[in-house]
Parts: structure tokens; sequence; C-alpha cells
């Protein structure tokens, strides 16, 4: 998450690997040579708050973050318009003395975002002040597990009869971090009105896209993760900038990643998601493949290039049989927005005790449960 791995290099070779490499959109690939650039581990990361009162500002904060040297993660949290968190990292061995390591695993312990919230609420924006926690390495790569991000509020904001505070936070624990989530949303039919969309964008032009967001979606927080930017042919996402807007950085990208209610009538839906797909690209942003991809082929293939590129990658290995990325992620716009759940799942709260059990049969809250990583002190 905003890692900045620059400490060395590991070259390795001679075997083969099978998996689904990244941003494969679920092709089985086969690797034959890795270069994998690698930083130091230490036990602890020193966690900055840096409080911002703007979008402007807190766009501008990690663009500073990410080039200040020691700095080793970097990524930001806006809350609203006007409260924004950048929170940046520091490998460190080191604790002074008498401070305690902040843990995020615990089922009593708390959601990163509503900790990085607090610690920030009665601090003034553009001041120096800024908290500071020390978080064990493992706790702070895992921070956004439990609550999934804040995911998790939506929850809360389904079942309404069940307060969102910290005891019924600890009570479910087993249910709210990413995994169980994620089972759950897919099988009570909510995620049919879920927006999830990670989208990268030009620095230049965040403020904007949250200006739309802001007011057409209406959904807080939002994530910001500054990225390497990638030059064409790619279907990693790349940006471009409207004509009239000069770029500042030619080699980063800021993801914004966008997750909350949508309409829940199937046809707003769609036409939501539609409509958020022309502003990015109006932005001179991209999406990501892995969520709800609506683009119509005529619109899809010049976005990425043309076809040209991609189809003589497929004839040189010989997959001119096999679907082509946009059969994969592409989601029908008029058979979604028709769509209806089953008659019981939309009837409250049947949906959502259906993937609560879903999530139950798929046993996943074991693996939290028992993760190597947590922290159990010195």
């Amino acid at each position: 998450m905003g890692a900045r791995m620059r400490r060395g290099r590991v070259r390795g070779g001679g075997g083969i690997c099978f998996g689904v490499p990244a941003g494969a959109v679920g092709t089985l690939g086969l690797t034959t040579l890795l270069e994998i650039r690698l930083m130091q581990a230490r036990r602890f990361v020193k966690t900055r708050y840096r409080r911002t009162g703007s979008v402007a500002e807190a766009v501008e904060a990690v663009r500073e973050e990410v080039r200040r040297p020691g700095v080793d993660y970097v990524d930001g949290i806006l809350f609203s318009k006007d409260h924004g968190v950048v929170v940046t990292g520091e490998l460190t061995d080191e604790m002074p003395e008498g401070a305690r390591p902040q843990t995020f695993s615990g089922p009593w312990d708390p959601w990163f975002y509503l900790h990085a919230r607090e610690k920030t609420a009665a601090v003034a924006a553009g001041t120096d002040s800024a908290p500071v926690d020390y978080v064990p390495l493992a706790e702070y790569l895992f921070r956004y597990d439990r609550g999934g991000f804040w995911v998790g509020a939506a929850a809360f904001e389904y079942f309404k009869l069940v307060p969102f505070n910290r005891f019924f936070r600890w009570f479910l624990d087993d249910f709210l971090h990413t995994r169980m989530m994620y089972r759950a949303l897919h099988g009570s039919g909510e995620s049919a009105r879920f927006v999830v969309q990670d989208v990268a964008m030009p620095f230049e032009t965040t403020e904007r896209f949250v200006d739309y967001t802001s007011s057409e979606l209406g959904i807080w927080p939002l994530w910001l993760c500054p990225l390497k930017r990638r030059a064409p042919p790619t279907f990693h996402p790349f940006t471009t900038l409207p004509e009239g807007v000069d770029r500042k950085e030619d080699d980063l990208m800021l993801n914004v990643g966008v997750w909350g209610w949508g309409p829940s009538d199937p046809a707003e839906f769609v036409r939501k998601n539609r409509e958020l797909e022309h502003k990015v690209r109006e932005l001179g942003g991209m999406k990501w493949l892995y969520a709800h991809t609506y683009y119509p082929q005529d619109e899809f293939w010049p976005m990425y290039g043309g076809r040209g590129w991609y189809d003589a990658l497929r004839a040189k290995y010989h997959a001119e049989t096999l679907p082509t990325v946009w059969d994969k992620v592409h989601v029908d716009a008029a058979a979604a927005g028709g769509k209806k759940r089953h008659w019981l799942k939309r009837r409250w709260p049947i949906g959502g005790l259906y993937g609560i059990y879903k999530s139950i049969q798929s046993k996943d809250y074991m693996l939290h449960r028992h993760a190597k990583w947590k922290w159990k002190g010195e």
C-alpha cells in the first residue's frame, strides 16, 4: 500500500512457477524469471498521521510525502472534503522509552480508519503537529483487514438494529474481516448495489474526481494510494491528462478507492457506474479491471491502444481460441440493468442473514483466528 521499494534487488530464474499473475484478470500464467526489489524488514513502522483540511491539500500532501527521504509507506484517507489524513510509515527497530505498540488485529483493537480519524479529529489542518504510533510491521501491513478498510460499516447500516460501536465490533469480529465480508456480500446479493471501484487518476485531476463522487454518489471515506505510472501497452491502468492540464508528475498516479452503497434499482445502479466510467476517462484516469466493467468493445479497446498489440501477443502464444480480456471482464449493461435478485433475498434481513450463513460455511474466520503474523508482544 504505497510502499516505496527501493533497497536492493534479487534476481531469480531457472524454475517455473504456475499461478495467476497480477493484473492478468484470471488467466493462468507461467513465470520463468522474476526480478524483485526488496526492502529490509524492521520490527516496527513509525506511523505518522498528517491532518489535511481540503482535497487539494490531501493530494498535495501525498505527493510531498512520497518524495520525502526516509518515508517507506504512504497512503491517505479522505473522510470528507475538509478532513483528510495522509498516513506515512517509516521502518524502524526502535521505540521511544515508554511507548507501547499499537495493534489492529485483536477483536478489541480499533479499526484502523476509525483510529486514524480519532487521532486527527482535534488536530488543526496544515500544522506540523502529527500524532505518531509505533505499529508492529505485520500489523501495519494488515491494518485494513478488520473492517475491510471501512466497508464493514456498511454491514451495520444494512442490519440497522445493531449499533455501530466498539462492543459490537468486538462481539461480531469473526464476521468483520475482509474474506468473511466478501463471502457475505456476494452470498447476500447485496453486491448488486454496492459500488466497488478502484480508479487510477492523475494527481492533477483527482480533486475534480472527488467532487464528482461526492455530489453523484455521496460515498465517504475514499482511499488514496500513490502508485507508479505505467506506459502502454498494458492492461494495467495508466493515466493521461485532459487538454489544457499541465502534468506535475511524470512517474506517479493516484489510486482512489470508491467503495460504498449505490442505487438499489439495478438499472439506476448500472447508469451510475457508466457515468463513473465516463467521468474517469474525461479526467484522464482508468479503472482497475477487477470490478464491474461496462465498456462496450468500441470504447474498451481504444483505451488500451487498440487490439493490434494484443492480438499479436495472442497469436504468438497460440491463444486465439481463448476468451479475450474484454470477454472476461465485461458486464452486459442491458442484462445487468434488468436483472432482479431472488424475491426472498430482497426481503430484509433474509438476504443479509443468508450471506452470513455462506461466510460461516466457508470457515474463512479460521484464517484470521490463527494468523501467525499477529503481534504477540516481546
